[in-house]
């Protein structure tokens, strides 16, 4: 049941991307040029976004077990400390860099273009680095 509960999760996220235009590199950059042509359709989305999530974070607080029984496992960390920093640079940057994040990166992989394949093969190095500089 949990394959099939994290498939159809993943599987409607990745439908919610692409529907949304997330998946498109240059629909993300019109959206990131506020100097420009800014197109601010994807800031709905965020909305949109955030009014789903903060009512289900809110009753996941309250409980101790995920609805399959597993241990609610929400973050801890309440505060802003230099990693949290210099990892939403390095995430801001690649984002405006290549108009992809990591979920739509792997909806663009999934879909076997190769801008998505090189973006998740960049991606995988980035954590690679950080895990072997992180010891």
């Amino acid at each position: 049941m949990k394959l099939v509960s994290a498939f159809l999760a993943g599987l409607i996220f990745g439908i919610g991307l692409i529907a949304a235009g997330m998946a498109n590199p240059a629909k993300v950059l019109g959206f990131l040029d506020l100097a420009g042509r800014w197109d601010p359709s994807l800031a709905l989305v965020m909305a949109g976004a955030i009014a789903v999530a903060l009512p289900a974070f809110a009753v996941a607080r309250r409980r101790e077990r995920a609805l399959l029984g597993e241990a609610m496992q929400l973050p801890a960390a309440r505060s802003v400390d230099r990693r949290l920093l210099l990892g939403s640079l390095v995430f801001g940057a690649g984002w405006g860099l290549a108009g992809v994040c990591p979920g739509p990166a792997l909806v663009l992989a999934g879909s076997g273009l190769p801008s998505g394949l090189l973006f998740l093969a960049a991606m995988l190095a980035g954590m690679w680095v950080y895990r072997v500089s992180a010891r």
